[in-house]
């Protein structure tokens, strides 16, 4: 697969420092081990364009990523897992929603989920917050590759059930296989040549 034009902008913690919104962005959020950077390498394919690093958490900032002039892929800070005090969570929590509420370009979010733990109250919330906002949501239900192709399918069958009360689009994805990357391309394609459907 050839590899998308893809530069890493900026890191930045608050809107003042954000690009100038001359594309529409599309953010990546989920939990600090759910495979984020995984998922941006695979979908770029790109080797270590995103950091990947053994200590959940590493990502603290909103890293912006400028793809083929088209949009901007945002990687959001991780919460969860991550070995950080309270206090460094809920800076994480308002530089998120700081994010959410000023830009105006946002179309949507994906939002990763380990297949095999499902989504936790954490994600329901995210995906509440998106609902509140009018951020478009996509389910991204990684590490398919870590069940059998029967036991996936299934998974993937209960779990999307349950994402439709958010109308979130659900895709099951392996950053290892490739699983699921043509399908996320084709969802965000759509959602930034329409950005403004519902």
């Amino acid at each position: 697969m050839k590899s998308i034009s893809a530069t890493f902008v900026t890191s930045a913690v608050q809107p003042s420092s954000f690009p100038e919104e001359d594309l529409c962005d599309v953010a990546v959020a989920g939990r600090s081990n759910v495979g984020k950077s995984s998922l941006i390498n695979c979908l770029l394919v790109r080797h270590q364009l995103a950091r990947i690093s053994r200590t959940p958490g590493m990502t603290r900032a909103l890293n912006f990523y400028r793809i083929e002039d088209r949009f901007y892929l945002v990687d959001l800070p991780g919460y969860g897992f991550a070995r950080r005090t309270q206090e460094e969570r809920q800076s994480w929590k308002r530089m998120v929603e700081s994010y959410l509420g000023s830009r105006r370009g946002l179309v949507a979010m994906l939002v990763l989920v380990d297949l095999r733990r499902g989504p936790e109250p954490e994600e329901y919330q995210l995906l509440d917050l998106l609902r509140r906002f009018g951020i478009r949501a996509v389910v991204v239900f990684t590490k398919s590759d870590k069940l059998s192709k029967s036991a996936r399918n299934l998974r993937f069958q209960q779990l999307a059930a349950t994402m439709r009360d958010f109308a979130a689009s659900t895709v099951l994805f392996s950053s290892k296989s490739g699983e699921g990357r043509e399908n996320l391309w084709n969802i965000i394609l759509r959602l930034i040549s329409e950005p403004s459907s519902p």
